[in-house]
């Protein structure tokens, strides 16, 4: 046999091992097919309040938009003039090059995008074009929402979130027929990474009983109390509403005054105590504190009348006086994460109306009590999501976890939605053991009363920081918060923004207020330990100053806040005394940190 009888014998060996790997995989598709039918058959009723925002967002904006257009004709027709002569040009443009033998994409001329960021959709002319065009349009859409000027700020915010969610979701990469990395993985692995796919498609479907809901990490990864959430401690209480850790001290001494921790309940208490590496918790017992921090319940429909008065005098209140308790101290400073932060302020405010001292300080951390402004998630607090999630509620007696994290997705669905799918059901992957986005993915329920008070109350009537908000008898504004404060915001805080933050610190009655700006988001500005050296952060203490020229006129520094508030605390923690461990005191230690609460199932 020649040297070609043998390679054309070794091509068509190798070409029928391909089509039998892709015949076998087309029929696992087949076979997975039908448990996505299945899964998808166990999708439950959702009210579309709580899909989308009301068609009268869109009625008013296409009314709006026609109002623009009769009455200032000439703007219309620039503004489409102008996208028509960027396509015509971007097509003109594909085809001279295609008209002289060259398989070449054009010159950019859209916007960069790091959604297209692998080589293909820069050198392949059919995937350029496509998304170039896309961008083209994107942006088209995006100008003509932004030249209506027949909506009132607030609407039109919607409109331009709610549009451009429609936008993202047409992106060229979110499809298999025109995304080429996808399509290059399919012919390598011979529709391997697609039946992969399928199967992490099916299995999120399966877990989510019919929704659709992307797994965004390795859940084999981690397991709480072992390689995240490991910080030692104890649990020395428990009611039906938290469990009280306390950790173990690291040094020999430790401030006399004890430092309780109060997290959202929104989700689990370890966002604060991941890797050892970035955890504060660790850090902040490394530092000389004794550190108890609340791991609050995960409500069944049981506890549909649990309110804001609940979480204030079962939680707030009662985690103070047990560690008052066990440490034999009349105070504690405290610190309050997100809503924490907001209930730790209505706590405070209370305590003040009842001349209760045993809060020394407090330290709120990416907190909104003046929600005159509330940033990006203002998109679903209007009356048409309001509504519906009260609807729902009534019915269920909680607001279940599915419904908070895909909103907090969708505020970054690029990233946490559309992103993770590609990756998982597209290309095959398995998700990264990433334990951010396992902490993400590990949410809570929330009771049915109080998400009713928060939303109404504090997020709509934004009454904590206008006429007071009602709560156990007392009526309660922000000059009732007289405590010392050290407030931390973070700069690109999609969730509470930073100058809501801002006004509402400033509208404390405290007379001594620090406010630290910090680099980054939500989670990443909080949970900034110093050794990554990673976001910088800024101080002014003229606080008398609106928040643009506070920034305008502040000290950056490079590097976490957290030795700064560190060094804040300390003034505020009294003198050193003997380390305390748990059950040291004589109180009996219920069992080992993390608790039952963060690992178990809705409380029964």
């Amino acid at each position: 046999m020649t040297t070609k009888e043998n390679d054309a014998a070794t091509e068509e060996t190798d070409g029928a091992l391909h089509l039998e790997r892709l015949n076998a995989n087309l029929a696992k598709v087949e076979e997975l097919s039908s448990r996505l039918v299945a899964a998808l058959a166990e999708k439950k009723s959702v009210s579309p309040s709580l899909q989308g925002p009301s068609q009268d967002l869109f009625a008013k904006a296409a009314a709006a938009y026609m109002t623009e257009m009769m009455s200032n004709p000439a703007k219309l027709i620039e503004h489409q003039i102008g996208f028509w002569g960027k396509s015509l040009r971007h097509y003109v443009a594909a085809q001279h090059l295609l008209a002289q033998g060259k398989l070449e994409a054009p010159e950019e001329i859209a916007p960069q995008d790091r959604r297209f960021s692998n080589p293909l959709w820069q050198t392949h002319p059919y995937f350029n074009f496509i998304k170039q065009q896309y961008l083209l349009n994107a942006e088209a859409m995006d100008q003509a929402i932004q030249d209506i000027d027949n909506l009132d700020d607030a609407e039109k915010k919607r409109v331009e979130y709610f549009s451009r969610q429609i936008m993202d979701m047409f992106s060229p990469t979110n499809f298999l027929g025109t995304n080429p990395e996808a399509l290059a993985r399919a012919v390598e692995t011979d529709g391997e990474s697609l039946v992969k796919g399928l199967e992490n498609l099916v299995r999120d479907i399966e877990a989510n009983q019919g929704d659709v809901q992307v797994t965004l990490a390795d859940k084999d990864a981690f397991k709480v109390g072992e390689n995240i959430a490991s910080a030692e401690g104890s649990v020395v209480f428990r009611n039906r509403m938290f469990e009280l850790i306390q950790y173990a001290p690291t040094t020999k001494t430790v401030h006399k005054t004890p430092l309780i921790i109060f997290p959202p309940w929104i989700n689990k208490f370890y966002i604060l105590d991941l890797k050892p590496q970035n955890s504060l918790i660790r850090w902040i017992v490394d530092q000389g504190y004794t550190l108890f921090v609340v791991s609050w319940v995960n409500p069944d429909p049981s506890y549909a009348d649990v309110g804001m008065d609940t979480y204030v005098e079962e939680g707030y209140l009662t985690a103070i006086a047990e560690a008052k308790k066990i440490t034999g101290e009349k105070e504690v400073n405290a610190i309050g994460y997100c809503i924490a932060g907001t209930t730790l302020s209505l706590t405070l405010a209370l305590m003040a109306k009842r001349g209760d001292k045993s809060v020394k300080s407090a330290t709120f951390f990416t907190t909104l009590t003046d929600f005159s402004d509330q940033g990006e998630v203002g998109v679903f607090l209007n009356d048409d999501f309001v509504d519906g999630i009260e609807r729902e509620v009534a019915e269920k007696g909680i607001l279940d976890s599915f419904f908070m994290s895909r909103t907090f997705s969708f505020l970054r669905s690029n990233d946490l939605v559309y992103g993770p799918a590609i990756r998982s059901y597209m290309m095959g992957e398995k998700p990264p053991a990433f334990d951010l986005l396992y902490w993400n993915g590990d949410g809570t329920n929330l009771p049915a009363r109080m998400s009713v008070e928060y939303l109404r109350g504090l997020c709509q009537g934004d009454k904590l920081a206008t006429d007071g908000f009602p709560l156990c008898g007392e009526t309660l504004t922000l000059k009732d918060v007289k405590v010392p404060l050290c407030a931390i915001a973070c700069e690109t805080d999609h969730i509470a923004a930073w100058k809501s933050s801002y006004e509402g610190v400033r509208q404390m009655g405290s007379r001594s207020k620090t406010f630290i700006l910090s680099e980054s988001g939500h989670i990443a500005g909080i949970v900034n330990p110093p050794s990554k050296k990673k976001y910088g952060h800024y101080t002014n203490s003229d606080l008398k100053l609106d928040a643009d020229a506070w920034l305008e006129t502040a000290t950056f520094y490079e590097g976490s806040w957290w030795p700064r508030w560190e060094a804040w605390l300390s003034k505020k923690s009294g003198a050193q005394v003997p380390a305390r461990a748990p059950g040291d005191s004589g109180q009996k230690v219920l069992g080992p940190a993390p608790g039952t609460y963060v690992i178990s199932a809705p409380k029964a």
